[in-house]
């Protein structure tokens, strides 16, 4: 991670939250479109489970990591596959990283969405409601993933 890099780690609460809501999507319960994504450690090799919201624009599936540069985000790029999963709806998924100067509508998007969720975790200087240009400014901070159907 590089000094420009930007993670906040889940702690306290966010902690505790996080475990509920993936055991609510583990169980089949859509809350704000959260589902599970399980990913394969890249040191250890054991299966990180984590909920996420993937959001649906223009067709396409992406994962957006406001926390930033977090460990599944870090062993997904190692992996390249991971498994999403609501109740017993489960899916293979490839993410493919989107470079930073197309992330910032995606970014929009999801801020429109889950902003009253996530904007605590985005990079200092950037709110749900910041500026296209604000945004394109931190995109190198929040990574965006195509999601597509593995093959």
């Amino acid at each position: 991670m590089t000094a420009t890099a930007h993670y906040k780690a889940p702690s306290g609460f966010d902690a505790v939250f996080n475990r509920a809501v993936r055991w609510l999507a583990d169980h089949g319960v859509n809350l704000a479109g959260a589902q599970t994504l399980t990913v394969v450690g890249r040191r250890t090799g054991t299966p990180q489970r984590v909920p996420v919201n993937v959001l649906r624009r223009d067709g396409a599936d992406y994962l957006v990591a406001v926390r930033g540069d977090t460990q599944w985000v870090r062993n997904a790029r190692a992996a390249g596959t991971v498994e999403l999963r609501r109740g017993r709806r489960r899916a293979i998924v490839t993410l493919t990283e989107l470079a930073p100067a197309l992330r910032a509508p995606v970014i929009r998007e999801y801020l429109r969405r889950w902003g009253w969720e996530v904007a605590r975790f985005l990079p200092a200087g950037l709110e749900a409601s910041s500026s296209d240009d604000e945004l394109a400014a931190h995109a190198h901070l929040i990574p965006v993933f195509a999601v597509t159907a593995a093959h």
